[in-house]
C-alpha cells in the first residue's frame, strides 16, 4: 500500500468510526478529563470533517494563512469552550457546526483562496461553534485544563491529517480535490438538514 492509500484509508476509517450525528452520548467518560477531551473531537463526523477539511483547504492558501490555520483553529476552539464554561448561551451551535462543514466543503470544491484576515476569521468563527459544543459537553467533575489539553491535541492532530492529505492532493488532478470538497459540502448539508 502506498502512502496516499494509507492516508486515505486512515481518514476514511476516522470518518466512518461514528454515526453522522452530533454527539449522541459518549458512554463511559474518563474522570480526569484529558482522555475525554482527546476523544470528543473524534466522536462526531461533523468535527472530524470540519477540522480535517480546514486543514486540507489551508494548504492552498497564502503562506501566512497556511501557517496560521492551526492557531486559528485552536484559538476558535478555546474561545468557544470559554464561552460555554462562562455560561454564555450561544444559539444555533449545531447548525453552525453543520454549516462549517458545508462551507469548508464549498471552499475546497471551488479551490477558493482567501486573504488571511478573511480566512482566519472564518476558520476561527467556525471553530467557536465546535469549541462551544466541546465546552458544553465536558464531563462533570473533569479537570478543565486536562479536558482542554485533550481536545486541543485532538483538534491539531485532525487538522494536520487534513493538511497532509491536502499536501498530497496538490500533485493530483484538481477535479479530485473539487469532488472531495463537493462530498464534504453535501455531508454538511445533510447534517444541517438533520
Amino acid at each position: 500500500m502506498n502512502k496516499m492509500t494509507k492516508l486515505l484509508l486512515t481518514a476514511g476509517l476516522m470518518m466512518t468510526a461514528t454515526l453522522a450525528m452530533a454527539h449522541p452520548g459518549h458512554g463511559e467518560q474518563v474522570s480526569n478529563g484529558f482522555l475525554s477531551g482527546l476523544l470528543h473531537p473524534m466522536m462526531g463526523l461533523d468535527h472530524l470533517l470540519a477540522m480535517g477539511a480546514i486543514g486540507f483547504w489551508s494548504i492552498r492558501q497564502n503562506t501566512t494563512m497556511k501557517r496560521g490555520t492551526p492557531l486559528f483553529v485552536v484559538g476558535g476552539m478555546i474561545a468557544g469552550a470559554g464561552l460555554a464554561w462562562a455560561g454564555i448561551s450561544l444559539a444555533g451551535v449545531e447548525t453552525g457546526i453543520a454549516m462549517s462543514v458545508l462551507l469548508v466543503g464549498v471552499l475546497i470544491a471551488t479551490l477558493a483562496k482567501l486573504p488571511t484576515a478573511v480566512g482566519g476569521t472564518l476558520v476561527a468563527l467556525f471553530m467557536v461553534a465546535h469549541g462551544y459544543a466541546h465546552g458544553i459537553e465536558m464531563t462533570q467533575g473533569s479537570s478543565l485544563l486536562l479536558y482542554m489539553a485533550g481536545f486541543v491535541v485532538a483538534t491539531l492532530a485532525i487538522t494536520f491529517i487534513g493538511r497532509s492529505l491536502g499536501t498530497m492532493m496538490l500533485k493530483a488532478d484538481n477535479r479530485i480535490t473539487r469532488a472531495l470538497g463537493g462530498v464534504v459540502a453535501i455531508i454538511g448539508g445533510v447534517l444541517a438538514a438533520g
